[in-house]
């Protein structure tokens, strides 16, 4: 059921966002109960954010189930924001640049529906997933859109490097991440708020979605989806790939820290294993061996306090 906003002209006037009334409608079958909070970011979008607001209202319209449409302007110097108030849904504004997680915070913020998904306004995620990812999250917690090899999309020189974070980032969280940064999910808006202080005002924000999910033993699956050809620029930076690698680091030390220092100990304590056997055939202990087992067990140590300070924070 379509949330369309009635405009009065004193909101029309400060540009504050509003919603419509709702009209009743019976969902069909399979839908019952279930209500949906669409989030849409949106910076320099004008080529396709009224074609990605059709889009998903043509696919809920289909369900029956209530839902509201919400765009958040990320302070874009085109038409992005006037094109979607014209369509009649909820409209918020950063009013400057703040990044695509702020605006995906904003817009949470704005949900009213326990079920919120987010969609990109670039055209590179198709809406008709959306009606079964909703229907998906009413037994779990997050159902994430994954690309897999509809990636063919995304350019050749970042594909090692999503290879490479994928990889990473599913042997810190100790699971199969399949898409780390899919920008196209549900999830249950109770179960992301705990964690809202710790996502990002940057692209690495679904990044983070994910790792908190899934290091925190939340229900999270992954569902094919295709990938088209976004209309218009990609705004990620090659010094992003860094920013995320750092991410994922923080992320799992904060939630999962031995299954960075155990490994990291490990290695240190092999060196002065290797180190000490070569010093008896020499029949000379070095000072190289006795640090590395010292160093070795620090980091050890320094883990299992990082492991009882997560424990702390994370309990009820």
């Amino acid at each position: 059921m379509s949330r369309e906003a009635l405009t009065p002209l004193s909101d029309a006037r400060l540009g504050a966002p509003h919603r419509g009334h709702a009209v009743a409608r019976t969902p069909v079958e399979g839908f019952e109960g279930l209500s949906l909070s669409v989030v849409i970011p949106a910076f320099n979008e004008e080529g396709a954010v009224r074609q990605t607001i059709e889009d998903v209202r043509k696919e809920m319209d289909a369900t029956g189930v209530p839902y509201e449409i919400i765009v958040i302007d990320d302070g874009s110097s085109d038409r992005t924001m006037e094109i979607a108030r014209s369509t009649g849904v909820v409209v918020d504004s950063n009013q400057v640049n703040t990044g695509y997680g702020a605006s995906l915070k904003r817009g949470i913020r704005h949900a009213q529906y326990e079920y919120v998904a987010i969609i990109d306004a670039d055209g590179t995620y198709p809406a008709r997933y959306l009606p079964a990812m909703l229907k998906m999250c009413r037994d779990q917690d997050m159902v994430v859109g994954d690309r897999g090899a509809a990636m063919k999309n995304v350019p050749w020189i970042r594909k090692p490097a999503k290879w490479v974070l994928n990889s990473f980032a599913s042997f810190l969280a100790e699971r199969r991440l399949n898409d780390l940064n899919s920008g196209l999910r549900v999830f249950r808006k109770s179960e992301l708020v705990p964690f809202v202080p710790l996502l990002p005002q940057k692209f690495s924000f679904t990044t983070t979605i994910t790792l908190c999910m899934s290091c925190n033993g939340k229900r999270m699956i992954y569902t094919p989806i295709e990938y088209g050809k976004r209309v218009g620029k990609s705004k990620i930076r090659p010094v992003d790939f860094l920013n995320f690698v750092i991410l994922v680091l923080r992320m799992t030390v904060l939630f999962n820290p031995l299954r960075v220092f155990i490994p990291l100990g490990l290695a240190l304590m092999t060196v002065g294993v290797l180190k000490f056997i070569y010093d008896l055939f020499l029949d000379n202990l070095s000072e190289t061996t006795i640090f590395a087992f010292l160093s070795a067990l620090i980091i050890w140590s320094l883990g299992l306090i990082a492991d009882m300070i997560s424990r702390l924070h994370l309990r009820p």
